[in-house]
């Protein structure tokens, strides 16, 4: 019924950037949040960053100055420009959608598939 779709991953060296984006579709009354979270091996899942339907951006402080999330053109639809990647960075990227099925009824919370982040000399 929902699918978000990711894209935009791959191997880089650090310094580099990458353009992760992703678009929610399927049935969704309205969109609460949209936003990036991150795993890397042996580590926990975090946030990285998140939009709100009024364009607010929030981000992790790891990646605070090299990261921007931005809405796209299209609905439901946002991209994460990461500049300056460190090995750090490495993690599979998850795309997630806070949202409405039907107006009334509760918010809950899509996953994307992943797409895999490398950053590695």
């Amino acid at each position: 019924q929902v699918q978000l779709v990711e894209s935009g991953g791959g191997l880089v060296q650090p310094g580099e950037s990458l353009r992760l984006s992703c678009t929610a579709s399927g049935s969704i009354s309205s969109i609460n949040t949209m936003g990036w979270y991150r795993q890397a091996p042996g580590k926990q899942r975090e946030l990285v960053a998140y939009i709100t339907s009024s364009g607010n951006t929030a981000y992790a402080d790891s990646v605070k100055g090299r990261f921007t999330l931005s809405s796209g053109n299209a609905k439901n639809t946002v991209y994460l420009q990461m500049n300056s990647l460190k090995p750090e960075d490495t993690a599979v990227y998850y795309c997630n959608a806070n949202f409405r099925y039907r107006i009334g009824l509760p918010l809950v919370d899509y996953w994307g598939q992943g797409t895999q982040v490398t950053v590695s000399s």
